[in-house]
């Protein structure tokens, strides 16, 4: 199933991070994030957002109406 989604990130380091989402992910359902950039006009050279990565769903939480997923990243941040 392939969908697009505005998330809120709620923790991200360089393995992984952890983000909300109103679908449902299985556990082990690899998932590509963009990161939104600085806006063009600070710097014709900054992308308006980063390549996908590649990330690895390894557990959920339900806290209240809010869906959380610890996510993997495929290959570590740099």
């Amino acid at each position: 199933m392939e969908f697009i989604e505005l998330t809120k990130t709620l923790n991200i380091g360089a393995t992984g991070a952890c983000i909300t989402s109103t679908h449902i992910l299985r556990i082990d359902q690899v998932v590509y994030l963009t990161v939104p950039a600085p806006s063009p006009a600070s710097s014709s050279l900054v992308p308006n957002e980063t390549p996908p990565i590649a990330a690895k769903v390894l557990r959920q939480e339900v806290a209240g109406d809010m869906r959380l997923f610890g996510l993997e990243f495929l290959r570590p941040l740099e």
